[in-house]
């Protein structure tokens, strides 16, 4: 399978990435119990179906280590230039409190020994706190680490567009922000889209399919309860939806996406998905990957073969305009980490 052109960006002048990244917060647990060897047999599929990118965290239980053994099978079995197609986004998520250059470092240099690279493609930082401001000096001494190559790219990680703004204005160079978007969840439509436009950041996005909910699996099915949410994403967009506008509404929403999809012969998950590829300033939406248990490769590929119309806008904001602001019940976006 080839993917077209169009499912590439030009991210950074060194990093062309695919818009649809491989989310690898599943196999932290949660998600079911990941087999290494077919996790690793997994990522070789995706990436030859041209998933070249994977988003990952210190934090999600054996993701760097995959990442690390993956890289070295690659080398073993297809040479050393192979590596170059492959990217690989981390996240370093610290304990607020009193940030050191040696701490700083230290964390950094976990990250790259796990991962077995000479240099982070991208850092992506998350901070609990913002009443501490250590952040700034975290960043700062990661910018320093990125002057002497052990980081490509600084970014971040559920940071609200009020505090992007005051690290963008410390002069701190962000390329990206990851951040939860879909179409339940358009929070960043209110305030962030606009400054990361002025500012020429990235976003990457999570929750894009609400965990699967975003699917015809659950169409014209009754509202789930606890014991059917077998995930921790299911659990925690089935309360996202909730807030939105309840499982009624929600069965409206998919049938009116279901319309869409059968218009172009692709799935519900793919008109979820390519609403938010169209948003402005999204550089790509990160599809979470249950490594050896689960694969949606064909059809995420589908995603890049239509675009929605105008008609189609139309019919997903009419179902929408029924719903909460969750901007006004939740605020900006990663408030709902630092409540």
């Amino acid at each position: 399978m080839n993917l077209p052109s169009s499912s590439r960006l030009q991210f950074t002048p060194d990093l062309n990435i695919c818009r649809i990244l491989n989310g690898m917060w599943q196999v932290s647990g949660g998600h079911g119990r990941i087999e290494p060897k077919a996790a690793i047999q997994s990522m070789f599929k995706y990436v030859d179906a041209g998933f070249t990118t994977w988003d990952l965290a210190d934090h999600y239980g054996p993701a760097e280590d995959l990442i690390g053994e993956f890289r070295r099978q690659v080398v073993a079995t297809r040479g050393e230039e192979a590596l170059s197609h492959i990217q690989a986004f981390t996240k370093w998520v610290p304990r607020p409190g009193k940030m050191t250059r040696k701490l700083v470092e230290e964390n950094i240099n976990i990250s790259l020994r796990r991962m077995d690279v000479t240099s982070l493609d991208l850092m992506q930082f998350h901070w609990w706190e913002y009443q501490d401001k250590n952040y700034l000096d975290a960043l700062k001494y990661m910018t320093e680490l990125q002057g002497e190559g052990k980081i490509k790219h600084l970014a971040l990680t559920n940071f609200d567009t009020e505090h992007l703004k005051i690290i963008t204005d410390a002069g701190i160079k962000i390329v990206s922000n990851q951040v939860q978007f879909s179409l339940i969840d358009r929070r960043p439509q209110v305030k962030m889209v606009q400054f990361c436009q002025q500012k020429d950041i990235k976003l990457f996005t999570y929750g894009t399919v609400c965990g699967g909910l975003l699917s015809e699996k659950y169409l014209g099915k009754p509202d789930p309860r606890g014991f059917d949410l077998t995930t921790v994403s299911l659990r925690k967009y089935k309360n996202m939806i909730d807030t939105w506008g309840g499982w009624l509404l929600f069965q409206e929403l998919l049938s009116t996406l279901k319309e869409i999809a059968d218009k172009y012969s692709v799935s519900i998950s793919n008109v979820a998905v390519r609403y938010i590829l169209e948003q402005p300033t999204v550089g790509g939406v990160i599809v979470g990957a249950r490594l050896g248990i689960s694969e949606h490769i064909e059809d995420n590929a589908k995603v890049f073969g239509f675009t929605l119309d105008a008609e189609d806008l139309n019919q997903i904001d009419a179902v929408s305009n029924k719903s909460q602001n969750l901007y006004d019940l939740i605020g900006d976006c990663g408030d709902e980490y630092r409540r």
